[in-house]
């Protein structure tokens, strides 16, 4: 038989998600009967909101065309209620013709990227990040330019080295995650408008990730970049506040002059984003479902605050500012990093030994991320309670 010419392309070739792969092994490890708890996905778990999940009930049930296609970038309905959740938290006013519903944040990240840049454009990431911004780009043939914003600058990136990276490494877009994932800092305001008007007077496209607005521990619910710019591209989703990961329901605020561009690519991509979540999904906007959702961020900040008493005796240093999402980003002592070598084999004999599953910060920094670990508390308060105990006592066996 003659030996197969076909391989993978090149442009496929992105690491493996690790976040993923761990709850892969949790969930073989519940399978064998094992009490594990993970502190590893960012996955609310209080899920959608009361009349969310009555809505979809009430549509599954009534004599309506919700598993039909929809127009490419979602229902007029829809759309009308984003615009609204907009005037409602920011004071804007937004057309519902600039939003497009998307398959997920993920879907709007892909489309943004196809509809924004070429291949041979160079768009800047802080680092640490999300790793997907970095495999979709890639896998597009965009050069990607690597932002510091590590321990040195307590995790945040501002206006000054941005316009440093661009003397030295001129950019065509940059990619802001506020909060951020993995370390959950935020972009101040004052630094937002500077970042945001920097971008539009140098020629640089600001995708502003906002996905995890409204989980954040002050007064500010997130800052969204098209207060200060519509040349910007922001993108949102169902999954964070509102609880919903599993229902793939993002959304993107369209600047005017990639509307065509993202209206052309959504129909080709995915058609259409899915219909019944999209009915249903207009409930959380109303004002039982804003409440709901806040209760659920106020139990977060508990949790956060559980996490933070026990700093000291879970002998983690070098945190991230904790200001919103539901995650805690944090180095482990001297002791525990000079036995592992590294935060992936702590990781991994933590989940063996003592069933708790954490991240190692590999997928977030290629460079120093695997001196890094990550833990989401959106477990819930009593499973990251018990998460800790286990941590504690596995970590006094360390030598």
């Amino acid at each position: 038989m003659a030996t197969s010419k076909f391989s993978p392309s090149r442009r496929s070739a992105v690491p493996r998600f690790q976040v993923m792969d761990i709850v892969g092994d949790v969930e073989a490890m519940k399978a064998q009967d094992y009490d594990v708890i993970s502190l590893g996905a960012g996955e609310p778990s209080g899920g959608a909101p009361a009349a969310v999940n009555r809505e979809a009930a009430r549509l599954h049930n009534a004599d309506v065309p919700i598993f039909n296609y929809t127009p490419s970038l979602g229902t007029r309905k829809l759309r009308e209620a984003i615009a609204g959740h907009y005037r409602r938290w920011y004071d804007l006013e937004i057309g519902y013709e600039s939003v497009a519903v998307t398959t997920g944040s993920s879907g709007a990240f892909v489309a943004s990227f196809l509809a924004a840049f070429d291949v041979g454009d160079r768009v800047g990431l802080a680092r640490p990040g999300y790793p997907a911004y970095r495999n979709i780009l890639r896998a597009l043939d965009v050069d990607v330019v690597d932002l510091p914003a590590g321990v040195e600058s307590n995790f945040r990136f501002d206006v000054n080295r941005l316009a440093e990276c661009h003397a030295q490494q001129p950019l065509d877009g940059l990619i802001l995650a506020s909060p951020n994932n993995p370390t959950g800092t935020m972009v101040p305001r004052e630094d937002m408008r500077q970042l945001a008007i920097w971008c539009a007077e140098n020629g640089v496209r600001l995708i502003s990730d906002e996905i995890y607005h409204g989980i954040t521990f002050g007064e500010d619910r997130g800052t969204s970049a098209w207060e200060y710019d519509r040349n910007a591209i922001v993108i949102s989703s169902f999954s964070k506040y509102w609880g919903m990961p599993g229902w793939r329901l993002g959304w993107m605020l369209m600047p005017e002059d990639l509307a065509p561009a993202v209206s052309g690519l959504a129909g080709s991509i995915s058609l259409c984003p899915p219909a019944a979540g999209q009915y249903a999904a207009i409930a959380a906007f109303t004002d039982d479902a804003y409440a709901e959702a806040d209760a659920e961020v106020a139990e977060f900040a508990r949790t956060r605050q559980l996490v933070l008493d026990n700093v000291e005796r879970l002998e983690w240093r070098n945190a991230a500012p904790a200001d919103g999402a539901f995650y805690y980003y944090a180095q482990p002592s001297k002791k525990i990093l000079n036995h592992y070598g590294n935060t992936v084999a702590y990781a991994a004999d933590m989940l063996q030994r003592a069933h708790v599953a954490v991240i190692p910060g590999v997928d977030f920094d290629g460079v120093e991320g695997d001196q890094f670990i990550r833990i989401s508390f959106a477990a819930g308060y009593e499973a990251v309670a018990r998460a800790i105990e286990r941590i504690v006592e596995f970590n006094a066996t360390i030598d």
